[in-house]
């Protein structure tokens, strides 16, 4: 999951191995019950206060009332406008300590609290000492050098967990859209729906004989999940037995626990390499790459089963794009669906082209808007699941979700 149209989409920040280290089995997030209330948060630090202050970037929260009347009873909460956001004036706004000795940061949302633009060594170099936490929401975090937090001794929390759910269902349509060609389908029928032309009824009876052959159910093919975190595991659990009876096989950074692989009838591959070369259908559901280049290039596409498919509900920065448009159009890889792409809001314009949205021809690739993780419950929970973590990790407790703390181990 991850960060659309306000955020900017840099390399991945660099892990210590070929997928980040997930927590499994996950905590459970506590009291996720939406709440429409929209709560409105001072602008200024009240000079005489003695609690911690906490620095909130992005819009006022809406979903978790109650849990907002603990943090601010607990915290001193200042909301800089969308003006002070903006890179050049937040940058200046650290510089001259504007909002004090601040202890976290605090983005509850994914669409708003971006206007600074990436925090990498610039912005960073200007927080204060006291700086502890940066809760956020969303899944990806290449937006931000969790390493240089790390190494200033400040924890970042991300909150894919909140969206893991979402993200599975959404995924377990794109594999589905993989084995069934469900582009082709959509295109060729809108195509005889909105046209008179005499081709459109010929692009429809096309579609209905020819998709077909092309066609397979899901059960019985090997589905090889990169990264086997939160979502990777829910996917496994909607997709292997009993439910589509797909084999499940996964390659991490860390082996999972007998038990989890037993449960989920996951077998673990030790290489990437070793996984592709079983996988009928790969799924990338990792948050970054080993050294902030995509993971899936030509040499990785190379050792896939020829014909197999490729899905993408990770980030677009992790695929070499003309790489996967080479091999759709080789046959290497026979479909692809992706959710994520390198250069949002801009689609590569050969995946639009294997889209087939015209139904002129056999469309082999699903495209949509980076809109995986995207449902209310996935908000509620981001909102909440921030709130936590600042919470705890202020109270010198553990935090719920951090990504960092094999940085911090550094210093």
């Amino acid at each position: 999951m991850a960060e659309p149209t306000n955020t900017p989409y840099p390399p991945s920040t660099p892990v210590p191995a070929s997928t980040p280290r997930s927590s499994s089995p996950a905590p459970p997030i506590p009291s996720l019950t939406p709440d429409a209330t929209t709560t409105t948060i001072p602008l200024r630090p009240s000079s005489s206060s003695a609690k911690p202050i906490v620095l909130h970037i992005g819009d006022p929260i809406k979903y978790n009332p109650s849990t907002y009347a603990e943090f601010s009873s607990r915290f001193e909460v200042i909301r800089p406008s969308a003006a002070e956001r903006e890179r050049s004036a937040f940058a200046q706004a650290l510089r001259e300590q504007r909002w004090g000795d601040f202890s976290a940061i605090f983005r509850p949302f994914w669409g708003t609290g971006g206007e600074m633009g990436r925090w990498d060594a610039e912005l960073i170099s200007l927080l204060p000492d006291s700086v502890k936490v940066f809760a956020s929401a969303g899944a990806g975090f290449d937006w931000a050098d969790t390493k240089l937090f790390g190494e200033r001794g400040i924890i970042y929390c991300n909150s894919g967990l909140a969206a893991a759910e979402a993200v599975a269902d959404f995924a377990v349509a794109m594999i589905i859209s993989t084995f069934r060609h469900l582009p082709w389908c959509i295109g060729a029928a809108t195509l005889s729906a909105t046209s008179t032309d005499t081709d459109a009824a010929k692009t429809f009876r096309t579609c209905h004989a020819q998709a077909t052959a092309a066609s397979h159910n899901p059960r019985g093919h090997t589905l090889g999940l990169i990264g086997f975190g939160n979502i990777g595991q829910q996917i496994a659990a909607k997709l292997g037995n009993p439910a589509f009876g797909m084999p499940i096989a996964y390659h991490d950074v860390v082996r999972k626990p007998a038990e989890i692989e037993t449960s989920l009838g996951a077998t673990f591959h030790p290489t990437l390499s070793d996984l592709l070369a079983v996988s009928d259908c790969i799924v990338l559901c990792t948050p970054a790459s080993p050294d902030g280049k995509p993971l899936i290039t030509s040499a990785t596409l190379a050792a896939c089963k020829p014909g197999s498919r490729f899905v993408n509900i990770a980030r677009g920065s992790l695929v070499d794009e003309d790489a996967l448009a080479d091999a759709l159009e080789s046959g290497q890889i026979s479909a692809a669906a992706l959710d994520v792409h390198a250069d949002e809001p801009n689609v590569h314009p050969r995946l639009l082209r294997m889209a087939g949205l015209d139904g002129s021809r056999p469309g082999r690739v699903m495209l949509t808007c980076h809109n995986a993780g995207g449902t209310v419950e996935t908000h509620v929970g981001f909102e909440e699941l921030s709130m936590r973590n600042i919470m705890a990790v202020l109270a010198g407790e553990a935090a719920i979700t951090p990504v960092n703390l094999h940085f911090l181990a550094k210093t």
